[in-house]
């Protein structure tokens, strides 16, 4: 208290003493309001408003920054749309110990940063040398309360008021030169630059105020929501036989009918019903039931009334279209001519307008009339053969309501007496059970037996299988060992052949030939059910495919080890036995002949696909 008391004793004393040396009150008054600073008369009294200093600020909200929009449960209005901008007046400001001059006002206003939110430090630099602490206070103590000011070295300061608008007072004195006492010095004079600054304590005071705000508006939306929120249904009652009684009561009543419906709905609906109940719970379903011929009756008395009131409406609008009609006439005998003469040009073309709208809304009434009448017409039509249908049509749902009725009745009875039966059936079978009992134990031991004797039978075909499987494989062996001894002998043949002379050559190689197409036709018809069959693998048939392909283009046939060698680019893992072996499976696609004599003699395969599909 002591220390706020002495500023406002300094504030005042420096207002005194800026008051006395000035010579033009005018012209100091001027001065003040364009920096802002509320002027004091000698009184005491504001010579000028805070919001003439400060156009566009409001005392009474103490931020004049922003808000956020995407703060949560802040929707702020638009802002008022910005007075037209005055061209503002600086004047040369004296202080107790320093002077400030105004710059060029033919000079580009000075810039400043963006404003950050809750901003209540300034950046003041270009202060000169010698400035100090207390030269600055005496500067911009007039813009408002102080905080604390942090003076750097290096001619510049940041300064932090209590409130924000006192910032804009403080970036009016931006572009001024400050001169220290009468000094001519370099070190006594600068021109101040004043900007925003950036503070971590004025953006959490920010945000704090911020997050005050969003949770008023919170509390006050919840408020607001809760007014509005319909009230909720009252809570139903459990079930008992009191509140059944009372229900069923009220069921009766016309006036209570719709909530007891619903107390009944749920009732049901929670899985009240169960044998002890359902007697009771019919009871009041078949009560619900009774109030069907009341609202039958109802809807009967409202079509009557819907029907006398079409009646009355034709008739009025019957009563308004002869009204019409006799106005027509008026206006037909006034424009004949013997009166018509006798009125003037403005009564004439009054009388014919008005004749004109009548005669519209004549028109327009007598077609809905004729409406009226066609859609009466078509409704005969449709019902000449009955008397009176809605009538008839009541007492036939009337009787059918009524036969709904007993039968179910007489159905929910019967289902009674079908679960009497039952629980006596059941109390008198316990008896009976463990005789059931015995004869289920048998018949599962019966099948436990026959699965056993299944799965034996099971295992014993899967070892025949497994021994028929070896048995092929068994097979399959020998036959590749005769294949090979086939070989070896037509190879051992082949040699022998060399050592003949020129003479002898042609007649050995046509018995070479003639043996070994003995052997091999001996061998395929010992092995023909192990050589031919269909393709095992896809690798097969695309083997198959490339092979038919090769020889194709080879006409004259070509032998193992060539067909081999293009081959194996392919597939390198590929032995010419096994491309062998799957052409001698094919017959009907690939063929083996010899050609050659003595030494040159040489086997080659050859594609016969084509031959073989034009012989079949």
């Amino acid at each position: 208290m002591t220390s706020t008391a002495d500023g406002i004793g300094n504030v005042r004393a420096e207002q005194r003493h800026l008051s006395v040396p000035v010579a033009d009150p005018g012209a100091w008054a001027t001065a003040m309001s364009n920096l802002g600073i509320v002027p004091m008369s000698l009184t005491g009294q504001q010579l000028v408003s805070d919001s003439i200093c400060i156009q566009g600020f409001d005392p009474n909200l103490g931020i004049i920054t922003p808000l956020n929009p995407m703060m949560a449960g802040i929707s702020l209005a638009p802002p008022p749309p910005a007075p037209l901008e005055l061209p503002i007046i600086k004047e040369i400001i004296h202080c107790k110990s320093c002077t400030l001059f105004p710059q060029n006002p033919n000079l580009p206003p000075p810039s400043t940063r963006e404003r950050p939110p809750g901003c209540k430090t300034v950046f003041v630099g270009g202060l000169p040398e010698n400035a100090s602490e207390e030269v600055i206070r005496e500067v911009f103590d007039q813009c408002g309360e102080i905080v604390a000011i942090r003076k750097s070295k290096k001619n510049f300061c940041h300064i932090r008021f209590s409130e924000e608008f006192m910032v804009d007072k403080a970036i009016y004195l931006s572009g001024y030169r400050m001169r220290i006492g009468s000094s001519t010095d370099k070190k006594d004079s600068g021109r101040i630059h004043v900007d925003f600054a950036q503070a971590r304590d004025d953006l959490y005071e920010w945000e704090c105020k911020q997050r005050l705000l969003a949770r008023e508006e919170r509390h006050r939306r919840k408020i607001q929501e809760d007014r509005l929120r319909p009230p909720s249904p009252p809570p139903i009652m459990h079930y008992s036989e009191h509140e059944a009684t009372i229900l069923s009561e009220r069921l009766k009543d016309d006036n209570k009918f719709s909530d007891a419906t619903a107390v009944l709905f749920t009732w049901i609906d929670r899985g009240e019903v169960n044998r002890r109940t359902a007697n009771q719970f019919y009871s009041m379903i078949q009560s619900a039931n009774s109030h069907v011929r009341r609202l039958m009756n109802e809807k009967a008395q409202h079509e009557e009334e819907l029907e006398q009131a079409k009646e009355l409406f034709k008739n009025a609008l019957l009563a308004i279209l002869t009204q019409f009609e006799q106005i027509a006439a008026v206006f037909t005998a006034a424009s004949r001519q013997k009166a018509w003469d006798h009125f003037s040009k403005a009564q004439r073309k009054n009388i014919d307008i008005w004749g004109k709208q009548c005669e519209e809304l004549r028109n327009a009434h007598s077609e809905e009339i004729m409406g009226i009448r066609r859609e009466e017409e078509m409704e005969m039509s449709d019902d000449d053969s009955e008397e009176n249908p809605s009538k008839r049509f009541r007492t036939d749902d009337l009787a059918v309501a009524a036969l709904k009725e007993e039968n179910d009745s007489l159905r929910w009875q019967l289902d009674a007496y079908r679960n009497e039966v039952e629980l006596l059936k059941k109390e008198h079978g316990k008896s009976y059970h463990n005789e059931e009992d015995h004869t289920q134990e048998q018949q599962l031991n019966f099948l436990q037996q026959t699965m056993q004797n299944m799965q034996q039978q099971l295992l014993s075909l899967q070892e025949e299988l497994k021994s028929k499987e070896l048995e092929l494989e068994q097979a399959q062996d020998e036959h590749r060992c005769l294949e090979a001894e086939v070989l070896t002998l037509r190879e051992k043949l082949l040699n022998n052949m060399d050592c003949l002379e020129g003479a002898n050559t042609e007649r050995s190689d046509k018995a070479v030939n003639g043996c070994a197409d003995v052997l091999y036709h001996h061998c395929d018809k010992n092995h023909e059910l192990f050589i031919r069959g269909p393709l095992r693998s896809e690798k097969e048939a695309l083997l198959l495919g490339i092979i038919s392909t090769f020889l194709h283009v080879h006409p004259f046939g070509a032998n193992i080890e060539y067909l081999w060698s293009y081959i194996q680019r392919l597939d390198t893992k590929i032995s010419a036995r096994e491309l062998e072996r799957l052409m001698l499976r094919l017959p009907n696609m690939f063929k083996q002949e010899f050609s050659g004599v003595g030494a040159t003699l040489e086997k080659r395969w050859k594609f016969c696909g084509f031959e073989y599909l034009n012989s079949t």
